[in-house]
């Protein structure tokens, strides 16, 4: 096992909200977008100047040190205020336990190795490409060390569609979600380890991994119906099939798309029988469940997240990531009904999510031919994708009427409390 990452996410947070101040949320953040505009200008200046003289001494100077602790950390709870992954108005210059979701840092500067210090705006860029993907450099982010800035790619799509559909949920509730909070919450300590990185507070890269990063921080969600297993530390992967993977995904590609013709036309007999009955019929939810779990073997297969050629059949227990589905239970008339429009966030969370995975796979294929294996953190990164697009295509194709769960951790049974 190694070492737990030097940036670590802190979360105190017990998901109330004041639906007056979440309504107001970016008119009453103004005063903070023009602090941390001023702020990220003062950042890049003297982020290059950390960076020249970093490169000589091979240590980061404490005065600059502590200058970016508090950059990181003021940027982590700005972001947590506006994605209301948190409540409270923050302060305005990142204090180490000032706020129920904050970064715990380094205190002092580390030794990091010179030429790792010259590259780091080159080594920085896989990370950016995830952070983009998740919770984004807010603010203009710092593309460079040399004190440019440019936009990141994807602008924090994970992070930007939990604070969306979070807005309206706290609304109604005045409760934020645990699922959209607590992926709020890893896409803002990835984004706080990637910063980190750059601005040389730490020379650990920015692991993507959701359970290192939430399992000390926040409970688990209730146990899924429709569940992710498999061996989680094979991580080989042949050169050669990882190089031609998607061609090799070509026939899969095609039959997955074949049967996804006739699992719709299934599902939508599916629905008028769960509206009549209550219940699904078994031999429907039989033949959509082999669909799902067909689906995530070749998405599997295609991102990287698991090695062999799948099987065409999406039998139980064939695959190294397979998916455990429960037999067909009772639903509510009313929430099959309006199965379709009640899915609406679950498959946007799902898009968001879909462009991380996409990140994670192409960054997989080029680590995966060099090293002949899948990075940890990137794995569990896909793995919490396929997860929730299963659980997401379950709930519209009434195999199950449980909600889609959007926290990055897997749920733990708790029939026995």
């Amino acid at each position: 096992m190694h070492d737990p990452h030097p940036v670590r996410l802190v979360v105190e947070d017990d998901y109330r909200r004041t639906r007056l101040t979440v309504f107001f949320r970016l008119l009453l953040a103004i005063p903070h977008f023009i602090w941390f505009f001023l702020w990220t200008v003062w950042i890049a200046a003297t982020g290059f100047v950390n960076w020249v003289i970093s490169i000589f001494t091979g240590r980061p100077r404490p005065w600059f040190h502590r200058l970016m602790c508090g950059y990181v950390r003021y940027q982590a709870h700005l972001s947590a205020y506006l994605s209301l992954v948190t409540d409270p108005y923050p302060g305005f210059m990142g204090e180490a336990g000032s706020y129920p979701v904050d970064i715990e840092l380094p205190e002092e500067p580390v030794s990091q190795k010179r030429w790792t210090i010259f590259f780091r705006g080159l080594l920085f860029i896989p990370a950016l490409l995830v952070a983009s993907t998740l919770g984004g450099l807010n603010g203009g982010n710092l593309g460079s060390t040399r004190g440019r800035t440019r936009n990141s790619t994807g602008g924090g799509t994970l992070l930007l569609v939990c604070a969306l559909l979070g807005w309206f949920a706290t609304l109604a509730r005045g409760r934020m979600p645990k699922g959209l909070r607590d992926a709020g919450a890893y896409a803002l300590g990835y984004t706080a380890q990637t910063t980190a990185y750059l601005l040389l507070v730490t020379d650990r890269y920015p692991n993507a991994d959701p359970t290192e990063m939430l399992v000390a921080v926040t409970d688990r969600p209730p146990r899924h119906p429709v569940r992710v297993v498999g061996d989680p530390y094979d991580l080989r992967r042949s050169r050669i099939t990882v190089f031609f993977r998607l061609l090799l995904a070509l026939p899969h590609l095609i039959w997955v798309t074949l049967w996804a013709i006739v699992a719709i036309l299934a599902a939508i007999v599916q629905w008028f029988v769960t509206l009549v009955r209550g219940t699904p019929a078994r031999a429907l939810h039989r033949f959509i469940s082999a669909y799902i779990r067909y689906r995530l073997h070749v998405n599997a297969f295609l991102f990287l997240v698991a090695n062999p050629f799948p099987g065409f059949t999406g039998a139980p227990g064939v695959y190294p990531l397979d998916l455990e589905l429960d037999g067909p239970q009772r639903q509510n008339r009313w929430k099959t009904g309006f199965r379709f429009v009640l899915a609406i966030p679950a498959l946007i969370v799902d898009a968001a999510l879909g462009g991380a995975l996409l990140a994670a796979a192409l960054l997989t294929w080029f680590y995966a031919l060099v090293k002949g294996s899948a990075p940890w953190g990137l794995r569990n990164l896909s793995a919490y994708a396929l997860r929730y697009d299963a659980q997401t295509n379950a709930y519209l194709f009434l195999v199950t009427d449980a909600y889609p769960h959007a926290s990055p951790l897997e749920g733990e049974d708790t029939t026995e409390a």
